[in-house]
């Protein structure tokens, strides 16, 4: 997969696009891979970087929404379990099975959640990860060695999936390139053109790197760009409302030890009455997530201290050891794009806000998709490309994607080096190091990522910034802000004599990485 290809792709004025689909977070690519694996053709547009703003800021799970069975929501439910499973199938080497916990410490809990979470299991049926089941107080210690004992009764044990967000969208845009489709990140929509009729019938954009500007000619216009649909929503009509709500989630990373095992924790009711998660990530443990309402938009949200001592104050009540502020390694905060109602007393109660999916049709044919997680994508996707190809004309053609295997697809049980996100690819990273010695080097002594994967990254991932690669194809920024800042120095060397670029370059792209990497630390 690599960006001058696309890029000279979409450069082909003689070309009339089937779908232009804007934006390259999870439902974006999981759109292009839909299109193109049915034969229409496609170009995918990203302003920044694929899953530069919420797709890559997620709890990393793949799951049905426990909370959601609480809220009677089944219908969601059922349909999330349903493409649980299929994301576990064509993506096995990134989605896992995850063993998580509910401690008890009522006498009525015990009963209660394993009574709600078998049923959970048998709304997942064929595709149920694992069987609910209630735990004595000796077992529960045996997994979560750090959870907190005072009154503790025993537990409930429950499996949903867990993943890496933006390996996956990396190997979805790697997906939707092989089906035939033109994947391009930093190329900014700039306009919408339209016909004698009022139908939008092309797009302007620009190459943020180049400073290049053209016209792609397209049958149908698809706005996924999550918490910046009202921008192009406004750029169709002035005078459209905006659709989205925005909440902030934000996750604290730590140290392993502070659950001491492989198995998660859940906290099904926070002093907010709010679900807290513990997962181990990559090594570490993602604890989060917050529901704060906001009124910004910005592709580098940061944590506010009042959703920080949340984390860390809740996260300590269930912990046998108390997290502190010194103790967080990196804090990322996110925006989820909520369809909220346009009129309800509840908009300001994002919690209450819905999170399955909604589509809308402008009068010029501007399909825009928004809401939904990550778990039902590939749903999202399906839907989106059903209605666009309708709204436009397009011939009718049936959905694939239920069995298509993502690019790097390889069963795996061995998840101890971050190498396995690689999947099938991984062997030929490999072969760069045997090739040259050199591509063996650590970019930091205490982490496994080595330099051939850096050139592996802009070679084949689209990497065109440190931070992508530091953030986005490696996740070091995500899991030791501080380790990330002390790699970035070698990844721009490696990256400008990749590119071809100067040590301008080089320098502007490490302060550049600082200044975001300061709001991932704690002060």
């Amino acid at each position: 997969m690599k960006r001058s290809n696309s890029i000279q792709q979409i450069s082909d004025l003689s070309l009339v696009w089937d779908f232009v689909i804007v934006g390259g977070g999870a439902t974006g690519l999981g759109a292009a891979v839909d299109a193109a694996s049915r034969g229409y053709k496609v170009a995918l547009l990203e302003q920044a970087d694929f899953t530069k703003s919420t797709s890559s800021r997620s709890t990393k799970l793949v799951h049905g929404g426990v909370r959601y069975l609480a809220q009677g929501d089944v219908a969601m439910v059922i349909e999330a379990l349903h493409e649980r499973g299929l994301m576990r199938k064509n993506a096995p080497h990134l989605v896992k099975d995850q063993r998580f916990i509910i401690g008890n410490y009522r006498w009525w809990e015990k009963p209660f959640y394993t009574i709600g979470l078998t049923l959970y299991d048998l709304l997942a049926a064929k595709r149920a990860f694992g069987a609910s089941l209630p735990l004595s107080r000796k077992r529960v210690v045996a997994e979560i060695p750090q959870i907190a004992t005072k009154g503790l009764r025993g537990g409930v044990v429950y499996h949903d999936g867990q993943f890496d967000d933006s390996r996956m969208a990396v190997n979805l845009a790697q997906t939707a390139t092989e089906q035939g489709a033109a994947c391009a990140n930093y190329v900014q929509v700039t306009g919408l053109t339209k016909n004698a009729e009022g139908k939008i019938d092309g797009v302007d954009v620009c190459d943020m790197l180049s400073g290049k500007t053209c016209h792609l000619k397209t049958k149908s216009v698809i706005n996924a760009t999550g918490i910046f649909v009202d921008e192009l929503m406004q750029m169709d009509n002035e005078q459209n409302d905006r659709m989205v709500r925005p909440s902030q989630g934000i996750h604290l990373v730590v140290d392993r030890s502070f659950l001491g095992g492989d198995t998660a924790i859940m906290i099904p009711k926070t002093s907010d009455g709010r679900v807290l998660f513990g997962v181990p990530w990559h090594g570490k443990v993602v604890l989060g997530t917050t529901d704060t309402p906001l009124d910004e938009f910005t592709l580098e949200p940061r944590a506010l201290d009042e959703e920080i001592e949340f984390i860390l104050r809740t996260a300590g009540t269930y912990l046998a050891k108390q997290p502190s502020r010194s103790d967080v390694l990196s804090v990322f905060a996110g925006l989820r794009p909520l369809a909220a109602p346009r009129k309800s007393a509840d908009a300001k109660k994002t919690k209450e806000i819905s999170r399955s999916h909604k589509i809308m049709i402008s009068d010029s044919g501007l399909l825009t998709i928004t809401g939904g997680k990550w778990t039902t994508y590939r749903r999202m996707a399906e839907d989106a490309i059903n209605k666009a190809a309708a709204i436009a004309g397009l011939p009718r053609k049936k959905c694939v994607t239920k069995n298509l295997h993502i690019h790097g697809h390889k069963k795996t049980t061995d998840r101890e080096s971050f190498s396995y996100v690689y999947g099938s690819d991984y062997e030929k990273i490999l072969q760069l190091q045997n090739e040259n010695p050199a591509m063996s080097k650590k970019i930091h002594p205490s982490y496994e990522y080595t330099a051939a994967e850096v050139v592996w990254a802009v070679r084949h991932e689209m990497a065109q910034t440190v931070e992508d690669v530091l953030a986005r194809r490696f996740r070091l920024l995500f899991l030791d802000a501080r380790a990330a800042i002390e790699a970035a120095p070698n990844v721009a060397s490696l990256m400008a004599k990749e590119l071809g670029e100067n040590h301008e370059w080089e320098q502007l792209q490490i302060q550049i990485f600082v200044e975001i990497a300061n709001g991932y630390l704690i002060e």
